[in-house]
């Protein structure tokens, strides 16, 4: 079990596969002097198909092995974890901080709208599990808010098709019903997916300079800054931090994907694979 108080421990970043690694990035150079260690599910990734009921049990699974590891602070990473599996985990474990993406991400949309109409992109489990939209409603009751499911961005985001006719193509159907429905309302669009800011600049193009794009990983980084500083666990060092990679399955993959998602090249040194499946879903 983590041992409560040591500031030096690493933060804990938890993602189905390497869309995570932008939220691991925004944390890095926010907190560059602290520890992290990240855990890519990889072999059970993507997640947005998957039912509420097994991400959920995915996730505790990975919060275990993160837990065993002894870290300070856990962040889920991935929206559709975060929709479903922050306050269970938090009940778990009650001895550390549980974070994920989906309120940090409804809270800057927030603050970004000026006309009150807020659009959110992700997998067809977060939009399914309304996530963003009773997040966003929570913090503002006084604004409108549609989700689509865009669930394709993954698997152009992991092969590294960020731009380019074709992607163009591909973004503007898959948008052009959340276009068509809510016309010119929109002036703030949610990416719900970490995978989805690697495809940032065709969405922006396709939706109009007037909209403002919401990434939450940023934000995440804030309020992991934020997190640390009221539990009293900022690390002191001086010291650039160490960063640790785990993944379930495919390091090779990881390796040749993450080029996509993080600013620092990845060796397969650097990659330890291990088996979550067999830890409980209890403490």
């Amino acid at each position: 079990m983590n041992v409560v108080g040591d500031s030096d421990l690493p933060i804990g970043v938890f993602d189905s596969g390497v869309g995570g690694l932008t939220v691991l990035n925004a944390i890095r150079e926010k907190l560059p002097n602290e520890n992290l260690v990240y855990l890519g599910d990889t072999a059970r990734v993507p997640y947005g198909t998957k039912s509420a009921v097994s991400v959920t049990r995915y996730a505790e699974q990975a919060a275990k092995a993160l837990i065993e590891r002894k870290i300070k602070l856990l962040v889920i990473a991935c929206n559709t974890a975060s929709a479903v599996a922050v306050e269970p985990l938090q009940k778990l474990y009650p001895q550390i901080k549980v974070m994920g993406v989906v309120g940090p991400g409804a809270d800057a949309s927030c603050q970004a709208t000026k006309n009150k109409h807020i659009g959110v992109i992700a997998t067809e489990s977060t939009v399914s599990n309304q996530a963003y939209q009773n997040a966003i409603l929570e913090r503002r009751s006084d604004v409108s808010v549609v989700a689509y499911p865009c669930s394709l961005f993954v698997a152009l985001a992991e092969e590294g098709w960020h731009e380019g006719a074709l992607v163009q193509q591909i973004v503007d159907k898959c948008l052009e019903p959340l276009k068509a429905e809510n016309g010119s309302l929109i002036d703030t669009l949610v990416l719900g997916c970490t995978h989805f800011p690697a495809l940032k600049k065709v969405i922006s193009e396709v939706m109009g300079e007037d909209v403002a794009l919401v990434d939450s990983a940023a934000t995440t980084a804030h309020a992991v800054e934020n997190g640390l500083k009221e539990s009293g666990l900022l690390n002191k060092s001086i010291s650039p931090g160490n960063v640790e990679f785990l993944v379930t399955d495919g390091p090779e993959r990881f390796v040749r994907v993450a080029k996509h998602f993080f600013k620092d090249e990845i060796s397969m040194a650097e990659i330890q694979q291990i088996d979550i499946q067999h830890f409980g879903n209890a403490p």
